[in-house]
Parts: structure tokens; C-alpha cells; sequence
């Protein structure tokens, strides 16, 4: 029986949910930090790890969208089966040139981001950025504002990965020997950046 794992999965935590207290009181906002740190751990098992580990953390993080579906199941709310049918679909939606007649795009994902941006009604390109860490969050708005034709004059010099990883810890090294709160820096610098691509677009 194709996919029996993710069956009995999906059993497994509806028993865990009718027979285990723990698991029968969480809610989406009580699993929140643990979905938040299996996340980070499948990052980990990746950069890290090997086959075994990123099976273990992936698993883990599966465990959760599981989980958050049997909430909302339980409610009456929605199920598993809606989610997945739900992405399935948005992925065949963006993908014509995979799933219809359309060209491979020559921009990727400028074509993605402006089919997101099209279905969702967005008008910035800053919409839609989750809340995330300081330094992710810099990563996401710098990609946007460019695909988005947005940028407020970012610079572009070629640089390595070990340029940058070097080159951050370097900076953070100066800023704890200088008594600033590099993370809060950089939250202030990437507000600043928004602003900025906000103007940008006319939006500011």
C-alpha cells in the first residue's frame, strides 16, 4: 500500500490525541515552539547530520503539520487531506510550464513570486514575509525588493560563503566588544531597508 507509513501515522496520532492527556489539551498556539524548533533541528540534521539523523528531524517536523491537521480535524475545522490537497494544487497553479502548456519562464522565481503575488492580492513586495530571525528576515526582503523590481540600490559585489559567514561572526565579535545588540542591529538595519523599498515602490 503506497505511502502505509504516513496512514499509520496520521492513526497513531489521532489515538495519541483520544487516549494522551498531554497530546489531547495542546493547541496551534501551545505547539507553536516546538514547531518552530523542529524546523531549526531538520536545518541542523542538514547541514550536520547524516541520512538517519535528517530522517529522524524530518519526521519530527512532519509529526507537527500531523499534529496541527488532527487539531483542526477534532474542531471540524479542516484535515489532513485538505492541506495536502491544498498545496498540491498551488503547486500545479504556479508550475503551468510542469503541469500545462506554458514555457519554462526565463526569471523562475520572479514568475513565482509574481503568481503568489497575483493570487493573494499583495501589493508590496514586502507582504506576505513571515516573522522570522533577524538575519533570515534580511535574506527575504533583499530577495523580494529585487525580484520585485523594488531595489532601493542594494549592493551586488560577488562575495563567497566563507566570505560572508567570516564576515558576520567578524562583525558580531566587534559588536559584543562594542556593547551593541547585534541581532537588535540588525532588526533596525532591515526595518530601515523596508522603508526603504516601501518608498521604492511608491508605497512609503
Amino acid at each position: 500500500m503506497p505511502h502505509a507509513e504516513v496512514e499509520r501515522l496520521i492513526d497513531v496520532m489521532t489515538a495519541l490525541r483520544a487516549g494522551c492527556p498531554w497530546d489531547a489539551e495542546q493547541t496551534h498556539r501551545s505547539l507553536v515552539t516546538y514547531l518552530v524548533e523542529e524546523a531549526a533541528e531538520v536545518v541542523e540534521a542538514i547541514e550536520t547530520g547524516a541520512d538517519d539523523h535528517l530522517v529522524e528531524e524530518l519526521g519530527d517536523l512532519l509529526l507537527q503539520v500531523v499534529f496541527h491537521a488532527e487539531i483542526a480535524r477534532t474542531e471540524g475545522r479542516f484535515d489532513i487531506d485538505d492541506v495536502a490537497r491544498g498545496i498540491a494544487d498551488k503547486l500545479v497553479a504556479r508550475h503551468p510550464y510542469v503541469f500545462g502548456n506554458g514555457d519554462v519562464p526565463d526569471d523562475l522565481m520572479g514568475s513565482w513570486e509574481a503568481r503568489k503575488r497575483a493570487e493573494k492580492g499583495r501589493t508590496s513586495a514586502l507582504d506576505g514575509i513571515p516573522p522570522l530571525n533577524a538575519l533570515v528576515r534580511a535574506g527575504k526582503v533583499v530577495a523580494r525588493a529585487r525580484s520585485h523590481g523594488a531595489d532601493p540600490g542594494l549592493p551586488a559585489e560577488p562575495v563567497t560563503a566563507s566570505e560572508v559567514g567570516e564576515g558576520i561572526v567578524a562583525l558580531v565579535a566587534r559588536a559584543q566588544a562594542s556593547g551593541v545588540d547585534a541581532d537588535q542591529a540588525v532588526r533596525d538595519a532591515v526595518r530601515a531597508l523596508e522603508e526603504a523599498v516601501r518608498s521604492a515602490e511608491g508605497l512609503g
